[in-house]
Order: structure tokens, then C-alpha cells, then sequence
């Protein structure tokens, strides 16, 4: 029964999701509590895998019985545990979160159980040909989840997801091309096998071509910068439950294979003896760390603002994994879990204060803790978690990563690593300051006639908008305090999560 865990945790999504399509031909509102249920299952299941593998190692499954290489294989480790628990407790949060924000259709229901299915799939797949499959059908359900907003905006920021977003998964699936004429085989523990025995080594024209290929692709799913020009339409536009769930789980994932393709596949030997490889891919991190927070400086709406705080911080997620050092991958791993939770719960309680205020912009959120204290409270705490400060998740995993890379000697990267805090603390310490310590700068009563959103729906400038007031349910109260808290709690879980990782780190990393 263990072994068919992985598989389990796949097909339960995928007929989970049918069922409120089918459901459709009678009601339009049973989609949240079929998805509720799939996902309380999906959650059961994810944690008795992560408790076998914390307890006998990992668990590995031929599909329809045909062995590795030339079956499809479905692998969970210390890594891949970790980040299915993610995604089926972020999910869970989603959905108490959108019991009540909607939206509320059956269809939404069904294309938030395959985006379920594809995060696991990546998660758990040990073929690199199937994680684009699991990547394409990730891809298509973000895709529609976006354009599920009821404004114009919406869609056009799906087709932007959708173009740049199909470039990425096509030059991924390039890159596997090359990897299999190189070796003949899509298994990633054969690849790894394969390729450092390969006609010509590592400087195999093919090999090189399918490395960068394959992680190029991957860093446009990822969203680093300058290829992540998707991600702040693609936040700022979908509905709130949406925003919060591809925030803290699409690019996650997506890193996570980043990570999974350089330890399983190419290994820390590839980097070793392509030195130009692993720079190239730390200077694209470093540079994402820096212009996205540059940019998230220069923004005035709030979730624009996240959105490009996330491309900073999954430069920083990136470099971690490229230092590969096993400190600073167990400090990538924190920062990656750790990240899922503070920008989701970010996203949740940005919705939460838009709905009570009609706060949107940075001017806008001024003395906006006295209307929506738990909500300002919350995002408050998540800001200064992400900015880095003890005891949060975010500062331990910062710090390992600098350590990381000061045993490693990678000084400009270590410069770079300080330089990011100070860089998020720009943005988040004057959104907190505006939060409590500003004035309102338009008063409800007179915000249409001084700028405010009329009835043509223009916004002003200011941010504030006359018909917040809209309702807001404890459950979405609860989520976000609860993001809030693990922001500060999983830092004791830490030294759990390196245990957890130890089997994993020293076979890859060739410990």
C-alpha cells in the first residue's frame, strides 16, 4: 500500500476535479466541498508519505509495473515530502479562504483540483519527460484559474501567463530532446548515470544544450528576472483565492524542480566541472534579487509590489540551490517552504484589507490598521518575516544561505545575499509604516469627490476605494493568522527539516 502512495497522490486530483463538472448538470455549488473533501484526502495522504519517508527512507513506484529506466518511475524523498505537505496545506488554506471570497462555480473547483494534480505530479515524478507533462498541465490550470476574474484585465493577464508561459514549458521540453539524444533514456536517476559517461563528458555540445535549455525554460516558470514579466500581471489580476494559491505554490514548485534537475539529473558534478554553468545561473539569480526588489521599491500597488518581491525572492531561493553546499541547500529548502507560506498568507491578507477598506495601493493602506487591525496585524507579521528578522523562517533561511555561500568563497553572491535584506526591508518596513503610523489621506465619504472609484469604476490615485466594507468571513480571518503564525513556528521545525533532508542531501550532493 506505501509504494502506491505517489501514484495515489496523482489520480486522487485528477477524479476529484471530475466530479464537480459532472456535478454541474444538477448544481452550480457543489465544487468547494468535492474539492474540500479531495484535498482533506490529498493532505491524509501526503502525510503518511512524509512520515514513511521520515522513517524508512524513500518510497519509490513503477508505474503499470514497468521498472526504471524504461517505465515511468514516481520518487519521494526527504525534498519531494516536504513540498507535497506544502501543497496540500497550502491548498486546504486556499480553500477555507475561498469558501467564502469565491469563487463560488463548479468549474473553478475542477481547475483548482488539476492544478492540484499537476504540483504533485512534478513534485513526485522521477522522468524528466513527465514533468512537462506535469508542468504543461500546471501551466493550463494556473492559466484558467487567472482569467477566472470577472474583469477584462483578468484574461488578458492569463494570455500573457499562457504565451510566455508556453515558451517556457517548450524550451524545457527542447532541452529533454537534447538530454534523451544525448543518452537515450528519461529516467533522471539513469540520466545522471548516463550523462557523466556520455560521449564527450559534460562539455558534450548536446548535454550543454540540454542544460540550458531545460533550466532556462524552468527559470521562466520560475520567474526570474528579466523572465518573469507573467508573474505581476498574473497576481495583481486573478481573483484573491487565486492570487494566494499560484503565489505561494507555482513558482515554488517549479523551483523545486529547478532544484531536482540539478541534483538528480546533471548533479553537483556537472556544476563541478562546469564552472561557466553554475555562474551563469548564480548571476541570474543575483540579478533577480536585485531588480526585483528595485522594481517592488518602485511600485505603488500592493500586489504588484508582492509580485515582484517574489521575483526577488526566488532569486534568492535559486542561488541557494546553485551554491550547493549542503547548508545552503537545506537553507533553499527552508526558504522555499517558508516562502509559500509568507506570500500566500501576503496575498490572503492583502485581499482581506481591499475588501475591508478598498485599500489597493501603498498611499492607500494609511491608517488602515485601525479599520482591519487582524489583517494589518497579520500582514504586518508575514512583511517582517519575509524581510528576515528572528525568530521567522524567513531569517533562518536567508542565513544559511549566506553561510552557505561564505564556505563556499562565493563573496560577490554573499554581497549580494546581505544586500537583498536591506532591499525587501525598503519596501516592507514603509508598507508597515503606512499601515500604522500614517494618517488616512482621504476620508470614506469623500472618496469619489476626491478621486475615488466611481461608478465607471476608475480608481484614484490615492488607492482607496468608497465600497470597501464588503464582508469578510472568519475563516479567511483565520487563515491568515494562521500563515502568520507558521511564519514564526516553522522555525522550530527547522532542525526536523534537516534531518528530514539528510537522506536526500548526501546522495545528491555526492556527500
Amino acid at each position: 500500500m506505501i509504494e502506491h502512495l505517489p501514484v495515489l497522490l496523482v489520480v486522487l486530483p485528477i477524479v476529484g476535479g471530475t466530479v464537480p463538472l459532472v456535478a454541474s448538470l444538477f448544481t452550480d455549488r457543489a465544487g468547494w466541498l468535492v474539492a474540500t473533501v479531495t484535498v482533506l484526502v490529498h493532505a491524509a495522504l501526503a502525510g503518511l508519505l512524509g512520515w514513511t519517508v521520515w522513517t524508512e527512507g524513500s518510497v519509490s513506484y513503477a508505474v503499470g509495473g514497468f521498472a526504471a529506466p524504461y517505465g515511468i518511475e514516481l520518487v519521494v524523498d526527504g525534498l519531494s515530502a516536504s513540498v507535497v505537505v506544502l501543497i496540500s496545506a497550502v491548498a486546504l488554506g486556499v480553500l477555507a479562504y475561498a469558501r467564502h471570497a469565491g469563487p463560488h462555480s463548479n468549474a473553478f473547483y475542477s481547475q483548482f483540483l488539476l492544478l492540484v494534480t499537476g504540483l504533485t505530479g512534478m513534485t513526485v515524478t522521477g522522468d524528466v519527460f513527465n514533468l512537462y507533462v506535469f508542468l504543461e498541465i500546471t501551466g493550463l490550470a494556473a492559466y484558467g484559474l487567472v482569467a477566472s476574474g470577472r474583469e477584462a484585465s483578468s484574461a488578458v493577464a492569463a494570455l500573457k501567463y499562457l504565451i510566455i508561459g508556453t515558451v517556457g514549458a517548450s524550451l524545457y521540453l527542447l532541452g529533454v530532446g537534447y538530454a534523451l539524444a544525448a543518452t537515450g533514456t528519461l529516467n533522471m536517476a539513469d540520466l545522471a548515470d548516463k550523462l557523466a559517461t556520455a560521449t564527450g563528458g559534460y562539455d558534450s555540445t548536446l548535454i550543454l544544450t540540454a542544460f540550458g535549455l531545460m533550466v532556462g525554460g524552468l527559470t521562466v516558470k520560475v520567474a526570474l528576472f528579466p523572465l518573469h514579466t507573467w508573474q505581476p500581471d498574473a497576481y495583481a489580476n486573478a481573483p484573491d483565492s487565486v492570487s494566494a494559491f499560484i503565489s505561494a505554490l507555482v513558482s515554488t514548485v517549479s523551483a523545486y524542480a529547478l532544484a531536482r534537475l540539478l541534483f538528480s539529473v546533471f548533479t553537483v558534478d556537472f556544476l563541478e566541472a562546469v564552472p561557466g554553468a553554475r555562474w551563469a545561473l548564480l548571476a541570474l539569480a543575483s540579478v533577480s534579487i536585485v531588480a526585483g526588489s528595485a522594481l517592488a521599491v518602485s511600485q505603488t500597488n500592493v500586489q504588484r509590489m508582492l509580485a515582484y518581491s517574489s521575483v526577488s525572492q526566488f532569486g534568492l531561493v535559486i542561488a541557494g540551490f546553485t551554491i550547493a553546499t549542503p547548508i545552503a541547500v537545506v537553507g533553499a529548502t527552508v526558504h522555499l517552504l517558508g516562502h509559500a507560506i509568507m506570500k500566500g498568507g501576503l496575498f490572503a491578507a492583502s485581499g482581506i484589507i481591499e475588501r475591508e477598506t478598498g485599500a489597493t495601493t501603498i498611499g492607500g493602506y494609511a491608517g488602515m490598521a485601525a479599520r482591519t487591525p487582524i489583517a494589518a496585524g497579520a500582514f504586518a507579521v508575514l512583511a517582517l518575516a519575509m524581510v528576515g528578522v528572528p525568530p521567522a523562517v524567513g531569517f533562518l533561511g536567508k542565513w544559511y544561505i549566506v553561510v552557505g555561500a561564505v564556505e563556499a568563497g562565493l563573496w560577490p553572491v554573499v554581497a549580494v545575499l546581505l544586500a537583498s535584506t536591506l532591499l525587501t526591508l525598503a519596501y516592507f518596513a514603509r508598507l508597515v509604516e503606512r499601515l500604522y503610523f500614517a494618517e488616512p489621506t482621504i476620508r470614506e465619504d469623500a472618496a469619489v469627490a476626491d478621486g475615488g472609484e466611481g461608478t465607471d469604476g476608475s480608481r484614484s490615485s490615492s488607492g482607496y476605494r468608497p465600497d470597501g466594507g464588503a464582508s469578510v468571513s472568519a475563516g479567511m480571518i483565520a487563515v491568515v493568522v494562521l500563515a502568520a503564525v507558521l511564519a514564526v513556528a516553522l522555525t522550530a521545525a527547522v532542525p526536523a527539516l534537516e534531518q528530514l533532508l539528510e537522506q536526500t542531501l548526501p546522495p545528491l550532493l555526492n556527500q
